[in-house]
Parts: C-alpha cells; structure tokens; sequence
C-alpha cells in the first residue's frame, strides 16, 4: 500500500506516519506538506533514514503540485489543516484557502488517480458546543461556531458530495482534541508543560471550565489505521478518548502537580469570542464495527506526554523561537499584562 499523507510534518500527520510505517512493514509513505510554521521535519527524524518514506514539500492549496504527489499512491489521507481557532480568528481567508480549496483539490486529484480510499481527519468542533449532557454523534448536525471549524466542515461535506456524486471511497474521521509528543504549542497541554517548565504565566481563558473529550494521539493514529484496514466508504466515525472529558483547568492543575510547579502561575485572561463550551464524542461506531479502543487514560496520557517534553527541551525550546514568539505576543500580550 502506497500511502500519501498530507500534512504528516504536523503533529498528528507525523506520528501517523511513526505508527503506520511501524505497524504495517510494506507500506510506502509519501509525506505532502508546505512546512508552514506547524510543519516541522524535526518531528520525523529517524523516518526520514527509512526507504519506504519519501517527503514532498508541496501546497495542497497549488492544484497541479497535489495532480503530482497523488500518482501511484492507493490511500490518501488528509492531515493538511490550518487548525488553531485562535488563528482563525485572526485570519479566517488562510483557513479556507487550506482546508476547503486544498480539500478540493485533493479530492479532484484522487478521482484522476482512482486511488481507492480518501481518508478526511475532521474534528469534533463541527459539531459545535454541547450542553451539559450527551455527546456528540456521527448523526449530530453540524453547527460551527469559529472560521476554523467552518472551514472543516465545509471541508467535510466537499468530501461526502464526492462520494455521493462521483463515486469516490471517501471516510470521515472527526476526533475530539488530541495531545502528545511533538503538538506545536499553540495548543493548551503543550502551551501549558512549556510555559510552566519556563516558570511562566499559564493563560487560561475565561474561567478555564471548558470541557473537552481529550485523546492520545497514539489511540487517535491506532484508530485511522483501523479505518484504513476495515473502513467503510461513505461513513463517518467519531473518535474520542472515552472517559477522558476534562475541564481546561483540570489539565492545568493536572500539569502544575506533575512538575512540582505552583498554580500561581494561572492567569485567566479574557475569552476568546464563539469559545464553544463543552465537546465529548461518541466512538461507539468506531469499537462497534472496527474493534477499536483507546489505551490511555487521561492521567497516563498526560504523565507520558509531561515526561515527552521535559526530556525534548531542545524540541520545543526551538519551535518557541521565531514566528512563534510575535504570535504569542499578539495573542496573549495584553491579556497577561500586570
């Protein structure tokens, strides 16, 4: 099986690429990614040695570039996302230029290649916010609240119009918030270990009382594998972390406690607009039909990934230089002023 994957120098597009090329001996590899400023080539090291792997720099938004990463490939699977809702916010046009047009794209040319599955990675948030109770199912009616969010989902009906219409074997994985070695920290769990290894302020927004349904991104790579396996065109699969909602603030104290640090350093700052207040998923389908189940709970999963990044200081330190800094400054600034 000759795999594209767009996106894999991103967080969970490399450890897929990690898990697969481990889990599946004849597999073939072809990494399709910009290395726009979540896009990291450290995030494979060691991969890049093995012959079965083959990088592309390429944009999924340039038509004729994707027409040529496509060829001889068999799967696709499609990682490529500007996905911070934050940055969203501030720039909504990038967000659909990536995620709908480059979706577009990517689906005209695997028609053209006649591979035989499309594999879309959405996420829960097109779902919206959920009240108290319940969780979100495959069935839920979708209901964005943020211009990252609209983005996918836009991106996803593109995707079940193309099965719908053409014919072409599409699944749509939508996974609730993912966390683990090499995420960029623009996200809360990286944001937070890093800052707090820095002794600095942990900005929480809001209250910090947003629930979210947290995942590994080992059970989430574990779960596309499974859908590549045994997945069945036209269908949709939750994946969630079962048993692993947890308010924001939780995480942060969480954090603060597995590195000795003071919970001092939260300051809640001021909410970001749409802030969708809870998400859980339902992953029934997922177990029901492919036997999947997740192997991190969510103190495990934390305990692991706190140690990823006291050990990878060189990693991280990295990645917070740079654009990074200027965005952080922008985003946080004025909220953690004295």
């Amino acid at each position: 099986m000759r795999i594209l994957v767009t996106g894999g120098a991103g967080f969970i597009g490399s450890n897929f690429i990690r898990h697969v090329l481990a889990a599946r001996p004849h597999a073939r590899v072809v990494n399709f990614d910009l290395l726009t400023y979540a896009g990291n080539l450290r995030n494979l090291e060691g991969v890049d040695r093995d012959p079965r792997y083959r990088f592309v720099r390429g944009d999924v938004g340039d038509a004729a570039a994707v027409h040529e990463a496509v060829q001889g490939c068999d799967v696709v699977v499609n990682f490529a996302a500007e996905s911070h809702v934050d940055r969203s916010i501030l720039d909504p046009a990038a967000f659909v230029r990536t995620n709908v047009l480059g979706t577009q794209n990517l689906l005209q040319a695997a028609r053209a290649a006649q591979v035989s599955l499309f594999v879309q990675v959405s996420t829960d948030e097109v779902y919206g916010s959920l009240g108290e109770t319940g969780a979100f199912t495959e069935t839920t009616p979708l209901d964005p609240s943020s211009p990252y969010s609209a983005s996918k989902a836009a991106a996803d009906l593109l995707v079940q119009a193309a099965h719908k219409t053409f014919g072409l074997a599409t699944v749509i994985t939508r996974c609730s918030n993912n966390y683990g070695p090499f995420q960029f920290p623009e996200k809360l769990i990286p944001l937070m270990i890093t800052n707090a290894l820095e002794g600095q302020p942990l900005p929480v927004y809001g209250d910090g009382l947003y629930r979210r349904d947290w995942l590994h991104v080992e059970d989430h790579c574990r779960a596309l594998d499974r859908v590549l396996e045994a997945g069945v065109p036209g269908a949709v699969y939750n994946v969630g972390g079962g048993g692993g909602e947890r308010t924001n603030l939780f995480i942060v104290r969480e954090i603060l406690k597995l590195l000795g640090r003071p919970e001092s350093l939260i300051r809640h700052v001021q909410d970001r607009p749409a802030h969708d207040r809870r998400y859980a998923v339902d992953s029934a389908r997922l177990r029901r039909e492919l036997g999947w189940e997740p192997r991190y709970s969510v103190e495990e999963g934390l305990r692991a990934t706190v140690e990823w990044y006291r050990t990878h200081e060189a990693w991280w330190r990295e990645v917070k230089s740079g654009e990074y800094r200027n965005y952080y400054e922008r985003q946080y600034g004025a909220r953690l002023a004295p």
